[in-house]
This record gives C-alpha cells, sequence and structure tokens, in this order.
C-alpha cells in the first residue's frame, strides 16, 4: 500500500507558489486567551507566539505590511452566531475582555492593522483583502493559532483571493499535535507553501 505523500505525489499535488513582490505578515489570533491551556489554548500556542517575536521584528526592520487578527464578540451578544452556539467560550472574548487582547510580547504598533473577526477566516467580512490590494501586497506569510480552525481558514481564503501564501511552521500551533501536523499537510499539499521561519526571514533579505 502507498503511503500518504506518495499518493499525493503521484497525482500532482505539493507544488509551490513562492514568494512574490511585497509580503505581508499576518498574525491570526494571538490574543491572551488562546495562549492560556487554562482558557481556550495550549501551552505549543504559547510556544509559537514566542518564536513569532523575531519574525515579526524582521518585517517592522523591512517596513512590510502587518495585520493581526483578534476574534471579538459584542458583550450584550448582539453578533453571536454559530461559532458561539458550537464553542460557547468565544463569547467571553470581547473588546475589553482580557482573554481577547493581543499577547504583550507581540502587541501591535502604529500603523500595523488590527482586525475584529467573529469567524475562523481573517478574511472573512473584515476588508483585510482590500487592505492587502491597497498596500500593493501580493504574498500573505500567515503565522498564529489554531492550525486546524483559524489559521486553516485564513489559508485557503488567503489562496482564493489569489495571494501567494507563505505558513511558517514554527509559528503556528494547535490545542493537540494530531490535527496540527495534519493540516500542515494539508495545507503544504493544496494551498501554501510551509517554511520554517529561518527559511522566511532568509527569503525576505533576498526580496529587500
Amino acid at each position: 500500500m502507498q503511503d500518504t505523500k506518495t499518493i499525493y505525489e503521484k497525482q500532482g499535488f505539493g507544488g509551490r507558489s513562492g514568494f512574490g513582490r511585497k509580503s505581508a505578515l499576518i498574525l491570526v489570533d494571538f490574543v491572551n486567551g488562546f495562549v492560556d491551556p487554562d482558557i481556550l489554548g495550549s501551552t505549543e500556542i504559547a510556544r509559537a507566539a514566542s518564536e513569532t517575536l523575531e519574525l515579526l521584528e524582521n518585517f517592522r526592520a523591512l517596513q512590510l505590511p502587518i495585520a493581526h487578527t483578534r476574534v471579538v464578540f459584542d458583550d450584550q451578544g448582539a453578533n453571536h452566531n454559530v461559532f458561539t452556539l458550537r464553542v460557547p467560550a468565544l463569547k467571553k472574548l470581547t473588546e475589553d475582555a482580557f482573554e481577547s487582547q493581543i499577547v504583550d510580547a507581540l502587541k501591535p504598533k502604529d500603523k500595523e492593522l488590527v482586525i475584529r473577526k467573529q469567524s475562523a477566516s481573517a478574511f472573512f467580512s473584515t476588508g483585510l483583502s482590500d487592505w492587502l490590494t491597497f498596500g500593493g501586497v501580493d504574498t500573505c506569510v500567515i503565522v498564529g493559532c489554531t492550525t486546524s480552525g483559524c489559521i486553516r481558514a485564513s489559508v485557503v481564503d488567503s489562496m482564493q483571493h489569489n495571494y501567494k501564501t507563505v505558513v511558517v511552521n514554527d509559528c503556528v500551533a494547535d490545542r493537540a499535535l494530531a490535527p496540527h501536523e495534519a493540516n500542515l499537510f494539508d495545507i503544504q499539499q493544496k494551498y501554501a507553501d510551509v517554511l520554517s521561519k529561518k527559511d522566511v526571514i532568509v527569503q525576505l533579505q533576498k526580496l529587500k
């Protein structure tokens, strides 16, 4: 019986899209509630957030566009949706709640976009694509959490908006290892290049 990778290779999956002329960094949901294992996170997500700092500093040094996302629901429940039915704990992520604040180490600076969303994808009903197009971006470098949820949804939407898309494997994580690894494999086969932080930084330096 053929192994999984052989099957995908035989059918022509696993191509590369590479980097274009201008990259943007999209940090998906690195908020307090998603790095804390006692709330909605895990120690692996906390590690991925720490790993992201070096990459963020490189984007800032190169003056490339940076966008952060937060899941934010109305504290009176006006915009509760099917997502909150599926995961009721999300209702706690209101504008001023500790759980919904971006972690201090990755706190946005002036001119960095902060997106408030109520669904998995960073693109869905947020205006992110318009902002990227206005900034001349053709490549999205995506980090954050969770790999099987908001990262996957954002990556699929990024590709569907026709952006070259890169997922930084050191800088994404999930609540459990199995869904993390399965989704990184599937993302690499179909939707985005999965690269290490070191390789992404090297590529950015070449393009500056």
